[in-house]
């Protein structure tokens, strides 16, 4: 299930898109503080971004221009503004696609499967790091030849590592990260999670797979 975040500081705006979003089967979330937009799309680790061009603080040239300095998120920008020379800057900058409101709901769904398509999202639910590969649909991780199947919050722990190996997730971005997805857990919770995923690891090889950085985080 790809996830898709909704930049767009009008409300009724942003909410009804989500719904219509989450009826066609994406997981999604939404922006509702903008005092530090880029890093926040960066924290929610989405498959694709809607982002609108008029918002409080930096407007969405400056965050798509601030997000392609270190990442490649699909961006499609979903905006009010609808002269050849906004799209152009917009796709200057690094968008991906272009849409004016109000737009028409089959075209935005299709524009947004296009992209996820042509980004690979399909390949995303096949992660393999390290001599280990997770299967999303069929929460499983196989070393050598070796197999172990998993809960859905561990496999959302391990896929969320997974995609960024060698840097430190925080406990609570785990957490936030869970709590998104409509799945709550608590500090103690998460650990015990973690050390049931280890032991699977474990049990196919990789006993030191998800380190532990005290007081930080975990990685792998």
């Amino acid at each position: 299930m790809a996830k898709i975040l909704i930049v767009e500081d009008e409300k009724s705006i942003s909410d009804e898109l989500a719904i219509l979003l989450q009826n066609a089967g994406y997981d999604t979330a939404v922006i509702e503080d903008f005092a530090d937009t880029e890093a926040q799309i960066k924290k929610t680790m989405p498959d694709l971004v809607l982002l609108d061009i008029g918002l409080p603080g930096q407007d969405g040239y400056r965050i798509c221009t601030e997000l392609r300095k270190t990442s490649q998120i699909p961006v499609i920008f979903v905006t009010s503004r609808n002269t050849s020379m906004d799209e152009l800057r917009a796709l200057s900058l690094g968008g991906d696609d272009f849409i004016s409101k109000p737009y028409d709901l089959p075209i935005l769904l299709a524009r947004i499967q296009a992209l996820l398509r042509r980004s690979g999202q399909a390949e995303k639910d096949i992660l393999t790091v390290n001599g280990l590969t997770l299967s999303l649909p069929n929460w499983e991780i196989e070393h050598n030849g070796q197999r172990a199947d998993i809960t859905k919050n561990e496999a959302k722990i391990l896929s969320c590592l997974m995609k960024t190996p060698g840097k430190i997730v925080s406990r609570s971005d785990l957490i936030e990260y869970l709590w998104d997805n409509q799945v709550y857990i608590d500090d103690n919770t998460l650990s015990v999670n973690v050390t049931r995923l280890r032991g699977k690891l474990n049990n196919i090889g990789l006993p030191d797979y998800v380190k532990t950085k005290r007081g930080l985080g975990y990685k792998i």
